[in-house]
Formats: structure tokens, C-alpha cells, sequence
């Protein structure tokens, strides 16, 4: 008779019984020092770390490891309030023991020290339980769909192809890639620009300018849900991308002065060979000007697809406001599956600032999406 796993809190020293535990179903788990730099250089765990759990794990009595939630935290700000959130990351238990994956989620959703619990990349599989612990959607964007741009066509069918388990697709590559093009030329799917010039400057990482820009951030925006955007906070969250070359950064700026900025990140899907890259964060101080801002930022990102051959740019959780800004350019869409950004409060004050829209401005930065 099989015998109840034990809960109890991961260690750094678990690394690599997840990996083998999360690589049996196509899951990834990052190197251990990419791994534990998610608490160790983690800003909002170096201050909780005594109080604070990087995760929890189902073990057998023999020491095998069949399940494991992670459990990261992030520093948020509302309204002069700081808060502390908990996002999920690699929810894996092991076929036999499948009836004790939501011992798992309940440990983390009885965290008494936690003001926010986000989960940005539930799927369909997920939601359900998300749903049954009072977790609830998001009330801004459509985080259900992605918008997004081919920007390399041939490779994209190719893709696209393999997906379906087509054989000899090679050779109807180029009709098909051709096709796609000249649909897209029809639609003005290529004709990305702002109404108003906006110089978009590259950058290699965050520095101090980008705290002046987080100071100023915070003012203009007390009133929306904002991570924390400090140079340190950006800097661990995208070390290792950047490190790769896996995320790009563009900035905007007044007189040396950083007034906008935008993050891009490689997402690609390699068992079909597709190459795929997301927008993070997009902030901006002016909220009127933000729309251009945006356009010429993607407008770069998407030249950049085309000439390093990469297939897609991809938008996901637009709000309606933006997406109206770049209807002209006719993005396409793609279902998502499920709806990916979820939240959940035990504060009753702070969960009713949370009904309303106003106070949200989600993005791929929240949670574990871009981790």
C-alpha cells in the first residue's frame, strides 16, 4: 500500500530531486544557481528570508521528492503602502500522487505574512484550483489571448508545421511564408508607427538612472498596484536573461533623463523550433504620450525580431487602452488556453481597492512570468 507523502518546506539542497521530478513531465527548472538566485539575491527574501519559505515539496519516506510549489516573493507598492506578494513557480506532484498536489497550493495560500498572492502563468490544468482557493482573475487586460507580430515568416510556418506533425513540410514553406506576407501587407500588419518621433535608445542594464525614473514612477502613480521597479529589483529579476541575451531593454529619455522604458524577453517554444520573443514591462511617465512611446518601442523590438531571424513578438494582458493604440497596425491573435493572471487577498481593505480596474497596471512582470 502506497504510503502518505510528507509535507514539508523545500531546501536549496532539493535542487536537484525537483529538476529530476519536473523534468519527467517537460517541465524546466534552472540550473541551482539560477535556481536559488530566485530568494538568495531576491530583494524582498533577503528582508523575510527568516519568515519567508522558498517553496514546499511532498516527500516519500525514502527521500524521493514527488512533489513541489515554489513560492517567491516580490515587493509591491499601493498608495504609499508597501506590500508583500507570493507568486507560484513549478507546481509538479507525481502521477501516483496527483490527490495531494492542493496540500501543496493550501500550504501556500495560508501564509499569514503574505498581503498578495499572485499567479501569473496558471494553465488550464491550474485553474481550476486557483479558482477553488477563492483566487480570482484579474480585472484588467485579456490575459486569455497574446496579439503579436510574424517577423520572420518562413520560420514561423516552419514552426508552425511541426506543431502538426506535418511531414516533407519544407518545401511548402516558401508558398506558405509567402502567402502569410502578402496577407499581412494587405492587413497593414507592418506599418508599426507612432503618430509622434520618439527616440528609442537601447540599453545593457539598470543603472541609478533607473532609480531616479522608479522615484519619479512611484509619484506619478500612487494609485496603481506597482512591483517594485528599483534598479536592484530589475537587476535580479533579469540577471541571468540579460547575462544570455535573452532580454533586451529600450529607453525613452528628456534631457538624460529617463522618462519611459520597456523590457523585451525571449519566450520560445523549442519543441517545435519556434523563436519567440514577449513584452515584459512597459512604463511610462506620461500618460498621454504613452501610447507613441509604446509604438516606437515595439516598432524597434519588431526590427530587431527581423534581423536576428526570430518568428514572433507577442503581447499578452494588453489593456484596451493600448490595444486600441495599435489596431491600425493589425496584430494578429491566438487563444492562450486559459486565463493566465490570477490574485487573492485576505486584507478585506485591500481587496477592495483590488475591485477597482483603476488601481491595476499588469503586466508580464507580475508573478513569475518572466522569471
Amino acid at each position: 500500500m502506497q504510503k502518505s507523502p510528507k509535507l514539508r518546506e523545500a531546501q536549496f539542497e532539493d535542487h536537484s530531486r525537483v529538476a529530476a521530478l519536473a523534468a519527467k513531465f517537460d517541465l524546466r527548472v534552472e540550473d541551482y544557481a539560477e535556481w536559488t538566485h530566485l530568494w538568495s539575491n531576491n530583494p524582498a527574501w533577503r528582508e523575510k528570508q527568516a519568515k519567508f519559505p522558498i517553496g514546499w515539496v511532498l516527500e516519500t519516506g525514502d527521500g524521493e521528492i514527488v512533489g513541489y510549489l515554489g513560492n517567491i516573493p516580490m515587493a509591491y507598492e499601493l498608495r504609499g503602502r508597501r506590500l508583500l506578494a507570493a507568486t507560484t513557480r513549478a507546481w509538479v506532484v507525481d502521477t501516483p500522487y496527483r490527490a495531494y498536489s492542493p496540500l501543496l497550493l493550501a500550504t501556500y495560500f495560508q501564509q499569514r505574512n503574505v498581503d498578495l498572492f499572485l499567479s501569473t502563468t496558471v494553465n488550464s490544468q491550474s485553474e481550476a484550483a486557483y479558482s477553488s482557493f477563492a483566487s480570482i482573475r484579474v480585472p484588467v487586460g485579456l490575459w486569455n489571448r497574446a496579439l503579436f507580430w510574424i517577423t520572420d515568416y518562413r520560420g514561423f510556418v516552419a514552426s508552425y508545421l511541426r506543431s502538426r506533425e506535418r511531414q516533407f513540410a519544407g518545401p511548402v514553406t516558401y508558398p506558405l511564408s509567402a502567402g502569410l506576407l502578402i496577407a499581412d501587407q494587405l492587413r497593414g500588419s507592418r506599418s508599426l508607427r507612432p503618430k509622434i518621433p520618439v527616440p528609442v535608445i537601447p540599453c545593457t542594464g539598470f543603472d541609478e538612472s533607473f532609480q531616479a525614473f522608479w522615484d519619479a514612477l512611484r509619484q506619478a502613480k500612487p494609485n496603481v498596484l506597482l512591483a517594485d521597479r528599483s534598479p536592484q529589483a530589475l537587476d535580479w529579476h533579469f540577471r541571468f536573461a540579460l547575462q544570455k541575451n535573452l532580454a533586451w531593454i529600450y529607453v525613452a529619455k528628456e534631457n538624460s533623463t529617463i522618462t519611459a522604458y520597456s523590457i523585451f524577453q525571449r519566450y520560445d517554444y523549442q519543441r517545435v523550433g519556434l523563436t519567440r520573443v514577449r513584452l515584459v514591462d512597459f512604463q511610462c511617465l506620461d500618460r498621454d504620450r504613452a501610447p507613441d512611446v509604446l509604438i516606437a518601442m515595439l516598432r524597434t523590438a519588431i526590427e530587431r525580431c527581423r534581423l536576428e531571424s526570430i518568428h514572433m513578438l507577442e503581447l499578452v494582458g494588453v489593456s484596451q487602452e493600448f490595444e486600441n493604440s495599435i489596431q491600425h497596425a493589425c496584430p494578429r491573435q491566438r487563444p492562450l488556453g486559459s486565463w493566465l493572471y490570477f490574485y487573492k487577498t485576505n486584507d478585506a481593505s485591500l481587496a477592495q481597492d483590488l475591485k477597482d480596474p483603476v488601481v491595476w497596471e499588469p503586466s508580464l512582470f507580475d508573478g513569475d512570468s518572466s522569471l
